[in-house]
């Protein structure tokens, strides 16, 4: 009877524990998204996307080759690129910081974040 007694409460914490991290992570307030846009290790943009209230494109032009990003509100993505292997045209709309897209022979990153970089040219 201990047993079961102690498994019940055992199961109402993990429960109480679940609900509490889940309202955490649902009200926490939203922060911004800005899109961080590095080349060589550089940054070269940094475009606040919640800002945005229409379609903009930036074209990165270097000797390797050309990238052209899309940014839209809430989103980015490489809409072209003449590198071989489209792994970043691919990857598709970066909407959240899970994870950067990059273009390893065009060596570009875009990267999400809450923060603004005031030395970069803010693009919005």
């Amino acid at each position: 009877m201990v047993k079961t007694r102690t498994l019940v409460t055992i199961i109402l914490c993990i429960l109480l524990l679940a609900i509490a991290a889940s309202l955490f992570l649902w009200l926490r307030p939203a922060g911004g998204r800005v899109a961080n846009v590095y080349l060589d290790g550089e940054l070269l943009y940094s475009i606040d996307l919640d800002a945005l209230t229409e379609k903009k494109t930036y074209t990165v032009e270097t000797d390797r080759g050309v990238n052209v990003l899309v940014a839209e509100p809430g989103r980015i993505r490489v809409e072209s690129a003449d590198c071989p292997d489209q792994v970043c045209v691919d990857f598709g709309w970066l909407t959240d910081s899970a994870a950067p897209i990059v273009c390893l022979p065009h060596r570009l990153v875009i990267q999400l974040t809450g923060e603004t970089d005031v030395d970069a040219e803010v693009g919005g």
